[in-house]
């Protein structure tokens, strides 16, 4: 982060800590859109998202005292809003997470081109169809770049069961975007 950004980051927190409104309006509009895609990526739907994304601004709003500005303020809301998706998906939903999963065998030719041409929302989109389990890991894994020990621990799932799910999503979005590549050549 570099150092403008971080004395803004403090100024809004010391406003916040003071409970002033248009700093706490500040810091949510600052992080409104890099966390609603966290909160649409966990959710798969843009009205769950925005409640998730509500509530976990709630949370920051009321533990930035908690906050010890040793890292980045960023990555602290980051955290609070991913924990916020996972509560909130397994209160709601009762996600399953799945043992196994038959893994197809790798085609190189077709991986390697998956991703060309694809833009982000597309790619998104198809993150978003993914079953809940293998969604909520495939973003922990690949976006929050936790290990899947962590991810074990975070959602009370083993270490198998993470891999497994990780699979299972790399797999679908890999078959799905080589279907979406093929119909539009």
């Amino acid at each position: 982060m570099n150092g403008i950004s971080r004395e803004d980051d403090l100024m809004l927190l010391r406003g916040c800590l003071q409970n002033d409104r248009k700093v706490q309006e500040q810091l949510y509009r600052k992080y409104f859109k890099t966390m609603y895609q966290i909160c649409i990526s966990y959710s798969g739907d843009r009205v769950e998202a925005k409640d998730i994304l509500q509530d976990a601004f709630v949370k920051v709003f009321t533990s930035l005292e908690k906050f010890d500005a040793k890292g980045s303020l960023e990555g602290w809301v980051r955290r609070i809003v991913t924990n916020t998706a996972i509560d909130h998906l397994r209160k709601k939903r009762r996600v399953v997470f799945t043992d196994s999963f038959t893994e197809e065998p790798e085609d190189e030719e077709r991986s390697s081109s998956l991703f060309r041409e694809l833009s982000t929302d597309t790619i998104l989109r198809f993150i978003r169809q993914l079953p809940d389990g293998a969604r909520i890991v495939f973003n922990l894994f690949a976006v929050d770049d936790l290990s899947h020990k962590e991810i074990a621990e975070k959602l009370q799932i083993t270490v198998g069961t993470s891999k497994s799910q990780y699979n299972r999503a790399r797999n679908l979005l890999k078959k799905w975007l080589y279907e979406y590549e093929q119909s539009n050549q």
